[in-house]
């Protein structure tokens, strides 16, 4: 049961209102998360910008996903690692490739390389070193890039905060965290 008020969609007023039929436009439904978000329109609005701004980005759906995943299963947050790994098969990624995702691995290096970089600055509370750029570097990405990513950790890690801090249902199929079998 969630430990704060899930806004009821055909309730809200304002802002949140507005945004709430957004989102169950883009869904087909209104997630729990974004109930629970809607207590503050602020909130709400920085967060449905911020996956708007980054779904429009450079690195893609898929790789964005299969970052989300990567932080969701280092923060515990049943609940995102369930949306993602749904989000991430819709934008073309197999089950295997979430799966590896959220261990941190890929076979592509370049995604390898960007999930080695995420899984770091989550265990590290964001400190990278000079070779942890580095590598991404190395992989092939730019300042651009990188900056994208940390925005993609950043998003998932408020995602995971209130949905873990506030005990969110979780309204998507159901995925183990790699954490809790290990």
């Amino acid at each position: 049961m969630s430990r704060i008020n899930l806004v009821d969609p055909k309730s809200a007023t304002g802002t949140s209102a507005e945004l709430l039929g957004s989102i169950h436009a883009t869904f087909g439904a209104t997630p729990n998360m974004f109930k629970a978000v809607a207590n503050s329109p602020a909130a709400l609005t920085s967060m449905w910008g911020s996956f708007g701004a980054l779904g429009g980005g450079r690195l893609g759906a898929k790789l964005g996903e299969q970052i989300a995943v990567a932080v969701a299963d280092r923060n515990d947050c049943h609940y995102c690692l369930a949306a993602h790994t749904a989000l991430g098969r819709k934008s073309g990624a197999t089950a295997q490739e979430m799966a590896d995702a959220q261990r941190g691995h890929s076979n592509d290096p370049k995604t390898a390389a960007v999930l080695s970089f995420v899984r770091t600055l989550v265990e590290r509370r964001g400190q990278a070193s000079d070779a942890d750029v580095k590598t991404l570097r190395d992989a092939g990405f730019d300042d651009q890039d990188i900056v994208e990513i940390i925005a993609h950790v950043a998003l998932n890690l408020f995602t995971n905060y209130v949905n873990v801090a506030l005990a969110v249902p979780v309204d998507f199929p159901g995925v183990k965290l790699v954490r809790e079998a290990a």
